[in-house]
């Protein structure tokens, strides 16, 4: 049974709470499913063997959560390279503000700089459009699974 870890950087719990919505319907599709909490990233790196799904939102002028900024940093810093690492991201965000979504295009251009691959293009819930990301995340997790199982 293939393993996704599921990461969130959150300013007001909306990552997390995508991130434990979409914990069960990844199971149900098959998989073994671990939520990364912040105190358990210090030392994590993304086994290449498994899936990774980042759900950040952004917050100030782009900035990542305060949560997972010390992950973003240590990842940077270390640089593992991880050419077998398959990831997606879901950014969550406003698009009446330039950065929308900021921290999610960092953690993008981050894994792309690792070597890492793009299961699906960046997933982007626009907060000016819905009041039910996890709802949005739910409905992505079908294209999600379709390009996995590509």
């Amino acid at each position: 049974m293939k393993k996704v870890n599921l990461v969130f950087g959150t300013v007001y719990g909306s990552a997390q709470h995508v991130a434990e919505t979409l914990a069960p319907a990844i199971e149900k599709l098959g998989y073994e499913v671990a939520i990364k909490q912040p105190n358990e990233l210090a030392s994590f790196t993304p086994p290449e063997d498994e899936l990774l799904i980042i759900i950040c939102s952004t917050t100030g002028q782009g900035d990542l959560p305060d949560d997972i900024f010390p992950w973003f940093n240590l990842l940077k810093s270390n640089a593992p390279y991880l050419p077998k690492l398959n990831y997606s991201i879901i950014g969550l965000g406003d698009s009446c503000y330039e950065t929308f979504c900021g921290a999610a295009r960092q953690f993008d251009a981050l894994f792309q700089e690792l070597g890492a691959n793009t299961v699906t293009d960046m997933f982007e819930i626009d907060a000016s459009e819905t009041m039910s990301p996890e709802d949005d995340a739910l409905n992505w997790i079908s294209v999600w699974h379709s390009q996995v199982e590509h």
